[in-house]
């Protein structure tokens, strides 16, 4: 047999049978009669060819983590079974060297995913109980507004969490269903109850537009003003009406109380530019009024004022803008007079005047008692005493100048 005839891993027999060397020795994987012996080799070496650019192309998705390890698994198996029995020539030992060298490949891929799976039920298993903490909570906050779009938005992100073990997944699935029930029936409760109370604050509201509206043209300006405020303050306790009719029922009411305020408004500035004559009076009087002060001769201001508050009655009403500024001016005037009035009242009050002579004269009878000891007490020479004598005859000349003054002043 020629060299062309014959390979490292494999050769062709004269029959044309085409033998595989391995390590287990060699195998015949075929005939190829009708070409020649290098023909022959040639057609196994190709399926050898395709063999390995099977095993490099699963070798390189296996390493790239493209398959999951219980897929890749099989996959080996598979196309190791197809080496082994293989009908070509080449290295098929070397094909299932880096076939059987996938294996510890795949058990750390398989490690490494049980890991990161462990890992992911970990933090689902987190999460999901944080989600159950917070629906109980909403389950029994009265949060109508956002609760439940709150709890939707946990049950969608409840479903695309990985999966727990069955046991604890039923359990907290079981307290996540059963805080929202417990919310949407309260919820339910409540909006029951509000529509039932929207329906009573209807009839009420009705009944007090209807009222306000009876009122709308009446001319008893306080009475009416009055009741008013009454509808009003009863108007807001009746709480809000459906919506619907809500705002239908306030215009009734408002439209009432503006014609009735309106009326008063235009009643009210009638009288304004009626009563503004008066008010150039009462400015004029105030002139006179306010040359009283200061009071320099107070029997004659008091004269003098008596007239002005006469005249001041007379005038009349003035417009209400003005009320407050005369008054406080006329006021101010009177209180002036009344101050010194009081002042020499309180100067010539007869019976504290009385308590003031008195107590000058116990003052002056103590003085002369003091003075007597002291004399005595320098006589006997009786240093110690006689300081004491002198400072309690000091004291009591200070009182008595404090009250001589103060019987000058009702003097």
């Amino acid at each position: 047999m020629s060299a062309e005839q014959e390979t490292p891993w494999g050769r062709v027999a004269e029959d044309g049978t085409v033998y595989v060397r391995t390590a287990d020795g060699e195998r015949a994987v075929g005939q190829y009669p009708e070409g020649t012996p290098e023909e022959a080799l040639k057609f196994f070496t190709n399926r050898y060819d395709a063999l390995a650019f099977e095993v490099d192309l699963l070798t390189q998705r296996v390493g790239s983590g493209a398959l999951a390890p219980e897929e890749a698994t099989k996959s080996v198996k598979a196309v190791r079974d197809q080496v082994v029995d293989a009908h070509a020539v080449g290295d098929l030992d070397g094909l299932l060297a880096k076939l059987d060298a996938l294996t510890p490949v795949l058990d750390k891929q398989r490690d490494e995913r049980k890991a990161e799976r462990a890992a992911k039920v970990a933090e689902s298993r987190e999460r999901k109980e944080a989600i159950v903490a917070e629906a109980e909570k909403l389950a029994g906050s009265n949060d109508w507004r956002n609760g439940a779009n709150r709890l939707r938005d946990l049950l969608e992100e409840w479903k695309a969490l990985p999966r727990l073990e069955r046991s604890a997944d039923d359990a907290l699935w079981r307290r996540f269903s059963t805080a929202r029930t417990t919310y949407t029936r309260r919820r339910k409760a409540h909006f029951a109850d509000q529509a039932e109370r929207r329906e009573g604050a209807r009839s009420v509201k009705e009944k007090l537009a209807a009222q306000a509206e009876a009122l709308a043209d009446s001319t008893e300006w306080g009475p009416t003003a009055g009741r008013f405020r009454d509808l009003m303050r009863d108007w807001k306790a009746a709480g809000p009406a459906p919506r619907e009719v809500d705002d239908a029922l306030w215009k009734r009411f408002r439209g009432a109380q503006d014609t009735f305020f309106g009326n008063r408004d235009a009643a009210n500035a009638a009288l304004d530019a009626e009563f503004e004559a008066n008010a150039v009076v009462k400015d004029q009087i105030l002139v006179e009024a306010e040359a009283l002060l200061p009071v320099t001769d107070l029997e004659a201001a008091k004269k003098a004022f008596r007239d002005i508050a006469d005249r001041w009655d007379a005038a009349g009403k003035v417009p209400r803008g003005r009320i407050k500024e005369l008054e406080a001016r006329i006021r101010k005037v009177e209180q002036a007079i009344r101050s010194v009035e009081d002042e020499q009242w309180r100067k010539s009050d007869p019976e504290k005047s009385a308590r003031a002579d008195d107590m000058i004269g116990k003052l002056e009878t103590a003085i002369d008692e003091t003075k007597a000891k002291l004399d005595a007490a320098r006589a006997a020479g009786d240093a110690g005493k006689v300081k004491k004598l002198e400072g309690d005859l000091a004291s009591r000349e200070a009182f008595l100048e404090m009250a001589r003054k103060t019987a000058a002043d009702f003097n």
